[in-house]
Order: C-alpha cells, then sequence, then structure tokens
C-alpha cells in the first residue's frame, strides 16, 4: 500500500460527504494504492451511517469507530496505528487545505523529510479566507509559547494536513497520549527529540466557519505546551545522566 489518508470525524455528517467526495476522486485518479480511513471519534450524529453508505461503492473506504468522544489526537493515533501505507497523512474533515496540495507534502518526503507538515505561515502559503481575528490572534499567541518553549522553527504546528513515512507515524503515534487538540505538539516535539526530519510545506488553506476550535481550548493549550516543555526536559536529563 503506498498510501493512508486519515480523516478524524466528530459530528461531521454535515460537511464530511463533500470532503469525501473531492478526496477519493482525487486518490482513485492517480496510479498508486491508496486507502482512505475515516475515524468515528464517538459521533452522535450520522457520521457513521454516511461512511459505511459510501464504502459500500468505495473499497479503499474504511470505518473506524471509537464508542466514546476522546479527541481528535485520539482518532488520528487509532487512524495511524491501523493505517499499512508506506506514507500517512491527516487530514482534517473540514478539507480546509485541499487535498491537491498533497504532492507538496510527498515532494518533501521524497527529499528525504520523514514528517512533512503543511503551513498557513510561510511566505509562500495561501490563505483565501482568514481565520476570524480572535481565533488568528489566539494561534499567533499559541505559536509564540510553542516556538519558545517547545519547537522553536515550526510556524505552523495546528495545520490539519500532516504526512509521515510508516515508520516516523509508528514509532510516534505508539509513544504519544494526547487525545485532544495539542496532540501535534506532543508528536511534533517527540519527532524533533527522536531525531525525525520535520520539513514545514507553504499550503494554500481556507477557513471554514463551521471549525470547532475555541477560545475556551486556550488555557488547556498553554497548560500542554508547558506540560510537554516539563516532560521533555526531564527525559533529556534522564539521557544526559544515566544511572
Amino acid at each position: 500500500m503506498e498510501l493512508s489518508l486519515i480523516v478524524p470525524a466528530y459530528n461531521e455528517a454535515q460537511r464530511l460527504g463533500p470532503t469525501l467526495q473531492r478526496v477519493y476522486a482525487f486518490l482513485a485518479a492517480r496510479p498508486a494504492r491508496f486507502e482512505l480511513i475515516v475515524v468515528d471519534d464517538g459521533s452522535t450524529d450520522d457520521t457513521a451511517a454516511l461512511v459505511m453508505a459510501l464504502s459500500s461503492t468505495w473499497p479503499e473506504l474504511r470505518l473506524l469507530r471509537s464508542p466514546v468522544n476522546r479527541g481528535k489526537g485520539h482518532a488520528v493515533r487509532l487512524g495511524m496505528q491501523a493505517a499499512t501505507g508506506r506514507i500517512r497523512v491527516f487530514s482534517d474533515a473540514d478539507g480546509s487545505t485541499p487535498i491537491t496540495e498533497l504532492d507538496k507534502l510527498l515532494h518533501a518526503l521524497a527529499e528525504g523529510a520523514d514528517i512533512a507538515i503543511g503551513s498557513r505561515y510561510l511566505a509562500s502559503s495561501l490563505v483565501t479566507r482568514p481565520q476570524p481575528r480572535f481565533r488568528l490572534v489566539w494561534s499567533r499567541l499559541v505559536n509564540r509559547v510553542v516556538q519558545q518553549l517547545l519547537l522553536p522553527g515550526i510556524l505552523d504546528t495546528h495545520c490539519g494536513f500532516k504526512a509521515f513515512t510508516a515508520a516516523a507515524a509508528e514509532q510516534l503515534f505508539t509513544a504519544c497520549t494526547v487525545d485532544g487538540w495539542s496532540f501535534d505538539l506532543e508528536v511534533l516535539a517527540k519527532a524533533r527529540t527522536q531525531g525525525f526530519r520535520i520539513r514545514e510545506v507553504p499550503v494554500r488553506w481556507e477557513n471554514d466557519d463551521r471549525s470547532k476550535a475555541q477560545l475556551r481550548h486556550l488555557p488547556r493549550e498553554f497548560e500542554q505546551v508547558y506540560h510537554l516543555h516539563k516532560q521533555l526536559r526531564h527525559t533529556a536529563k534522564k539521557v544526559d545522566n544515566p544511572r
């Protein structure tokens, strides 16, 4: 299997269908074998029924289900661990980064990166519909703290469009435990400490006004950054001073 594409979904019955239609049409037109995995994170709407209906005509589509809502990080982790592709990508259900940007990530991997991450904040990134001001300020604020404590040099840690080699995905998603919105930080921070090569790639991105990211998550974001910072410092000290 060449490519696994994972879409985490929680109560996405309204907007998931068009996203999957675009993704499937794009991948099916290419010669490489692929699988499309939707991870239903305990949805209470018709998300699972929608995916099951599509899978009756799309053999490459499969559904994984969590009995309860655990968070985006948990859903992505389930998908990555179930995937069989040589390259494993996750993409948000809202399709804010079009699937047509995929080749940019694949090119970065082909050039030697272990992880390629879509970015909204590089000079050549194209944001066709920006986030509301409060979310943009929130995103920039979190990013500044992340730059200082965890991931200097990476401008956009939270864009929902990332690709991993199978080796990187298997090692990282086995070790990671964060279930919620901050899972990207844990994955990238551990990837850097373990020596994986990360490439940030400019992509086209369009805000979806139905995004589920909310200001109330901000304190938790900062708490998670601080926790990961302490955790990684402790790990580094143990490596530097083995007993």
